[in-house]
Protein backbone atom coordinates (compact mmCIF):
# COMPACT_ATOMS: atom_id res chain seq x y z
CA UNK A 1 0.00 0.00 0.00
CA UNK A 2 1.23 3.44 -0.86
CA UNK A 3 2.10 5.85 1.91
CA UNK A 4 -0.76 8.26 2.62
CA UNK A 5 -0.27 12.00 2.14
CA UNK A 6 -2.24 14.61 4.07
CA UNK A 7 -3.62 17.82 2.61
CA UNK A 8 -6.08 20.48 3.72
CA UNK A 9 -9.31 21.49 2.07
CA UNK A 10 -11.31 24.67 2.58
CA UNK A 11 -15.03 24.18 2.05
CA UNK A 12 -18.24 26.09 2.74
CA UNK A 13 -20.11 24.96 5.86
CA UNK A 14 -23.30 24.02 3.99
CA UNK A 15 -21.36 22.03 1.40
CA UNK A 16 -19.50 20.20 4.17
CA UNK A 17 -22.79 19.42 5.92
CA UNK A 18 -24.15 18.00 2.66
CA UNK A 19 -20.96 16.01 2.19
CA UNK A 20 -21.23 14.59 5.71
CA UNK A 21 -24.79 13.51 4.88
CA UNK A 22 -23.47 11.85 1.71
CA UNK A 23 -20.84 10.03 3.80
CA UNK A 24 -23.50 8.67 6.16
CA UNK A 25 -25.88 7.72 3.37
CA UNK A 26 -23.18 5.82 1.47
CA UNK A 27 -21.61 4.07 4.46
CA UNK A 28 -18.16 5.62 4.37
CA UNK A 29 -16.23 5.40 7.62
CA UNK A 30 -14.76 8.90 7.39
CA UNK A 31 -14.26 11.91 5.13
CA UNK A 32 -10.86 10.73 3.88
CA UNK A 33 -12.33 7.45 2.64
CA UNK A 34 -15.14 9.29 0.85
CA UNK A 35 -12.78 11.82 -0.74
CA UNK A 36 -10.45 9.04 -1.98
CA UNK A 37 -13.42 7.19 -3.49
CA UNK A 38 -14.76 10.31 -5.23
CA UNK A 39 -11.32 11.17 -6.61
CA UNK A 40 -10.88 7.61 -7.93
CA UNK A 41 -14.33 7.76 -9.54
CA UNK A 42 -13.63 11.10 -11.22
CA UNK A 43 -10.22 10.00 -12.46
CA UNK A 44 -11.73 6.74 -13.67
CA UNK A 45 -14.29 8.68 -15.72
CA UNK A 46 -11.61 10.91 -17.20
CA UNK A 47 -9.30 8.02 -17.97
CA UNK A 48 -11.90 5.32 -18.52
CA UNK A 49 -13.21 6.57 -21.82
CA UNK A 50 -9.69 6.29 -23.20
CA UNK A 51 -8.70 3.02 -21.59
CA UNK A 52 -9.45 -0.53 -22.58
CA UNK A 53 -11.09 -2.83 -20.08
CA UNK A 54 -13.09 -1.68 -17.09
CA UNK A 55 -14.93 -3.76 -14.50
CA UNK A 56 -17.68 -2.83 -12.13
CA UNK A 57 -21.33 -3.02 -11.24
CA UNK A 58 -24.60 -1.34 -12.10
CA UNK A 59 -26.85 -1.45 -9.04
CA UNK A 60 -30.49 -0.95 -9.94
CA UNK A 61 -33.51 -0.39 -7.70
CA UNK A 62 -36.83 -0.67 -9.49
CA UNK A 63 -40.55 -1.28 -9.08
CA UNK A 64 -41.17 -4.68 -10.62
CA UNK A 65 -44.89 -3.86 -10.93
CA UNK A 66 -44.11 -1.26 -13.61
CA UNK A 67 -45.68 -2.60 -16.78
CA UNK A 68 -43.14 -4.36 -18.99
CA UNK A 69 -40.14 -3.14 -17.00
CA UNK A 70 -38.71 -6.56 -16.14
CA UNK A 71 -38.84 -7.54 -19.81
CA UNK A 72 -37.20 -4.26 -20.90
CA UNK A 73 -34.41 -4.65 -18.35
CA UNK A 74 -33.79 -8.23 -19.47
CA UNK A 75 -33.77 -7.12 -23.12
CA UNK A 76 -31.19 -4.42 -22.34
CA UNK A 77 -28.96 -6.98 -20.67
CA UNK A 78 -29.29 -9.18 -23.76
CA UNK A 79 -28.46 -6.20 -26.00
CA UNK A 80 -25.23 -5.78 -24.00
CA UNK A 81 -24.67 -9.48 -23.30
CA UNK A 82 -20.95 -9.37 -24.12
CA UNK A 83 -20.52 -6.93 -21.21
CA UNK A 84 -22.73 -8.60 -18.60
CA UNK A 85 -20.90 -11.24 -16.56
CA UNK A 86 -23.74 -12.04 -14.16
CA UNK A 87 -26.61 -10.52 -12.20
CA UNK A 88 -27.89 -10.92 -8.68
CA UNK A 89 -31.53 -10.19 -7.92
CA UNK A 90 -32.89 -9.31 -4.46
CA UNK A 91 -36.52 -8.75 -3.47
CA UNK A 92 -36.54 -5.68 -1.21
CA UNK A 93 -40.30 -5.39 -0.66
CA UNK A 94 -43.41 -6.68 -2.39
CA UNK A 95 -43.00 -3.87 -4.98
CA UNK A 96 -39.28 -3.14 -5.16
CA UNK A 97 -36.32 -5.18 -6.31
CA UNK A 98 -32.60 -4.59 -6.43
CA UNK A 99 -30.44 -6.02 -9.16
CA UNK A 100 -26.66 -5.91 -9.17
CA UNK A 101 -25.22 -6.41 -12.64
CA UNK A 102 -21.51 -7.23 -12.81
CA UNK A 103 -20.04 -5.91 -16.04
CA UNK A 104 -16.76 -5.78 -17.94
CA UNK A 105 -15.92 -3.79 -21.05
CA UNK A 106 -15.08 -0.30 -22.23
CA UNK A 107 -16.23 2.27 -19.72
CA UNK A 108 -18.03 4.42 -22.28
CA UNK A 109 -20.22 1.46 -23.28
CA UNK A 110 -20.78 0.43 -19.65
CA UNK A 111 -21.97 3.95 -18.83
CA UNK A 112 -24.26 3.83 -21.86
CA UNK A 113 -25.82 0.62 -20.52
CA UNK A 114 -26.23 2.17 -17.06
CA UNK A 115 -27.87 5.28 -18.51
CA UNK A 116 -30.27 3.20 -20.63
CA UNK A 117 -31.25 1.17 -17.56
CA UNK A 118 -31.70 4.31 -15.46
CA UNK A 119 -33.89 5.86 -18.14
CA UNK A 120 -36.53 3.15 -17.94
CA UNK A 121 -39.88 4.08 -16.39
CA UNK A 122 -40.10 2.43 -12.96
CA UNK A 123 -36.35 2.46 -12.28
CA UNK A 124 -35.67 4.48 -9.15
CA UNK A 125 -31.89 4.26 -9.38
CA UNK A 126 -29.20 2.86 -11.65
CA UNK A 127 -25.91 3.47 -9.88
CA UNK A 128 -22.75 2.60 -11.81
CA UNK A 129 -19.51 1.82 -10.04
CA UNK A 130 -16.62 1.19 -12.41
CA UNK A 131 -12.91 0.68 -11.97
CA UNK A 132 -10.54 1.30 -14.83
CA UNK A 133 -7.53 -0.76 -13.92
CA UNK A 134 -5.04 -2.78 -15.87
CA UNK A 135 -7.08 -5.91 -16.37
CA UNK A 136 -5.47 -8.76 -18.21
CA UNK A 137 -7.48 -11.33 -20.07
CA UNK A 138 -7.44 -14.64 -18.26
Amino acid sequence: MERLQRFGVSIEKTLLESFDGFILAHGFHNRSEAIRDLIREKLSKEKGFKSGQTMGTVTTIYNHHSRGLSERLTALQHDYQKLVLFTSHVHITHEYCMEVIVVRGEEKTLRELSARIGGQRGVLMALPSFFSIALQDA
